[in-house]
């Protein structure tokens, strides 16, 4: 047996605390996932975004209402477009969700820890409910341009449709369409929008989408964290019953649930913004508050959750991929990370141990 000799026992004093600097609260891994989470149920479900879109979009592009369920819809844009119909704008749809995915989730991460670490007494809800909100806030400068496009070229449809719609137009109505012409792709659209409009056009109801999405961003959150914690709560009273579902599982059920939710709820915001961005000729709002007394006054509520089943169909499925693969990604990159992080740590013992040997 080896006597290594007396061991000195160090005691340190308590050294004075670190102010943490801003770079501390970002998580960048957070940014990456959300990035690829939120185009990835974007994609997926873009066909219900588009029934969405038109159908909210009706009144102020013919100014009358042709397709009044979702159902017609369906039909109407197969019958005159196809399945590329569905589809048209999915590039710039699928970019800002990527933009606001990013930024949403990163910035979601990012803040609570700030709120946590320096407002301890703020209340669970309430953080997370500011955390959404200004996570979107900050996406919401590359999103808007990228819905302006993608909605005005989802009610565009294929060319040959549009051919069909100024044909109509012409002869029988002042089309909202006639102002502002086909649309060939993504970047014509962007162009053309900025040729004739500038940055305002770009930025059409800007003030209306935050209006939307600040709300539905803090309910969607918190929803979420407010149904984790129940489902904790579940696990530690009936620990016996706990299924060990996975992480990834568990946020495709619950965030599926916090984003219908929050979408049902968020309905009549979402109205007002899509009528001012897609506003033609026929219909004009002077605003967001005119478009509500307007759409209040001769649409009642119906109106104003006009095309509620289209949005919870498409937030449902979108949210719970979206957070599904958000939480797969936390699982199982965080789990690469540990094991890289011990394997490090074994390296770096067993180093010391073979020096004092």
């Amino acid at each position: 047996m080896v006597d290594s000799g007396p061991v000195t026992i160090g005691i340190q004093a308590p050294k004075p605390p670190i102010a943490s600097s801003p770079s501390d609260f970002f998580i960048w891994r957070e940014f990456a996932w959300g990035g690829m989470a939120a185009a990835f149920g974007e994609g997926i479900m873009y066909p219900f975004d588009t029934l969405k879109t038109r159908i909210q979009s009706q009144a102020v592009i013919t100014g009358y209402q042709a397709q009044k369920n979702i159902v017609q819809m369906v039909r109407t844009v197969w019958t005159a477009d196809g399945l590329r119909g569905f589809y048209r704008g999915v590039g710039p749809g699928v970019t800002g969700s990527l933009a606001t995915g990013a930024t949403y989730f990163g910035v979601i991460e990012s803040t609570k820890k700030w709120l946590d670490e320096t407002h301890p007494n703020l209340g669970g809800h309430w953080a997370h409910f500011i955390a959404g909100g200004v996570g979107d806030t900050l996406g919401s400068f590359i999103y808007v341009p990228c819905e302006v496009i993608k909605q005005r070229m989802q009610i565009q449809g294929t060319k040959k449709s549009w051919n069909s719609v100024m044909l109509k137009g012409s002869a029988h109505q002042k089309s909202g369409m006639l102002m502002y012409g086909y649309y060939s792709g993504m970047f014509d659209a962007g162009h053309s929008i900025w040729k004739q409009h500038g940055l305002k056009g770009l930025y059409a109801g800007y003030w209306s989408t935050i209006a939307r999405d600040i709300p539905f961003a803090g309910l969607m959150v918190t929803f979420y964290e407010a149904l984790k914690n129940l489902t904790e709560h579940g696990r530690q009273r009936w620990p016996h019953k706990d299924p060990h579902i996975s992480s990834s599982f568990e946020g495709l059920v619950l965030g599926g649930l916090a984003g219908g939710l929050s979408a049902y709820l968020t309905t009549p915001l979402d109205v007002i913004k899509t009528r001012l961005q897609v506003q033609g000729s026929t219909l004009r709002y002077n605003g967001w508050l005119d478009a509500l007394l307007r759409i209040w006054a001769t649409e009642g509520v119906k109106g104003m959750f006009k095309g509620s089943v289209p949005r919870i169909i498409w937030y449902v499925p979108g949210s719970a991929f979206t957070f599904m693969a958000v939480e797969f990604l936390r699982e199982h990159l965080n789990e690469r990370d540990k094991v890289q992080e011990v394997a490090s740590i074994s390296i770096d013992a067993g180093s010391k141990i073979r020096k004092t040997a």
